[in-house]
């Protein structure tokens, strides 16, 4: 079974900045890739931004300039470095991994963390 837990939401004031982590762990040969979605209360869950094994980004209009994407394939870790927040980036972020493969030959299998609650105070 492969977990994603992830780490460093909470309360801060807009401007301010978070730096999200997403750990992935056990039975894993790859993982094609890592991203960051939100869902804010009463919306549908959405994309922030992702990053595959290779370093390609994918980013939200909303995130873009302001948030960036980063991994470490080695310890099958994503990172999201949110600056300049601002209170409608208020939401539960969760941890996205696609294309988890447990064996070479594996096809293939997406998993959810359980999200972290990022609020930004106006």
């Amino acid at each position: 079974q492969v977990q994603l837990v992830e780490s460093g939401g909470g309360l801060v004031q807009a401007g301010g900045s978070l730096r999200l982590s997403c750990v992935a762990s056990g039975s894993i040969f790859s993982i094609n890739a890592m991203g960051w979605y939100r869902q804010a209360p009463g919306q549908q869950r959405e994309l922030v931004a992702q990053i595959t094994s290779a370093g390609g980004t994918n980013y939200a209009d909303s995130a873009k300039v302001r948030f960036t994407i980063s991994r470490d394939n080695a310890k099958n870790t994503v990172y999201l470095q949110m600056n300049s927040l601002k209170p409608e980036d208020t939401a539960v972020y969760y941890c996205n991994a696609a294309g988890v493969k447990k064996y070479r030959w594996d096809y293939g299998m997406n998993y959810w963390g359980k999200g972290t609650l990022v609020t930004v105070s106006s």
